[in-house]
């Protein structure tokens, strides 16, 4: 099953793909990029994508062609991008997070969070009967 959401901001036209991008809905996502296609940058977010089967391949190239640009913060995402050579955002999810998406499991940037804490350890080996 694949959920697609749309967002259409001042310049950038993003897809955000949920599930198993496969067969007839990433053909039906084809169709659907086509209609926005020409209305600025386009941005793939394929942060909560499971899996891409060759139909789903395509079409990534095909929007590749018509020069998307594509989040993929986990390495299954990026392994794919990189087999297909298509251009990744640097800190893509930051991007996204700027365009007032929240962060998702996968976001693993943390802009406001604290340092972790350094773990204590001794060399000195500890005795039950001291």
């Amino acid at each position: 099953m694949l959920r697609v959401e749309i967002r259409d901001s001042a310049d950038t036209l993003i897809l955000r793909l949920e599930g198993r991008f496969t067969g007839d809905d990433a053909g039906h996502t084809r169709t659907l990029a086509a209609r926005f296609a020409g209305r600025g940058k386009l941005l793939v977010d394929l942060t909560e994508v499971v899996f891409i089967d060759a139909v789903g391949e395509e079409v990534l190239r095909f929007l590749g062609r018509f020069g998307a640009e594509f989040v993929a913060p986990n390495s299954y995402a990026l392994d794919v991008c990189e087999r297909l050579n298509l251009r990744v955002v640097p800190n893509g999810s930051s991007y996204l997070n700027a365009l007032g998406k929240p962060p998702t499991n996968g976001d693993q940037s943390h802009p406001n969070k604290s340092e972790p804490r350094k773990r204590v350890t001794t060399s000195e080996p500890t005795h039950a009967n001291d």
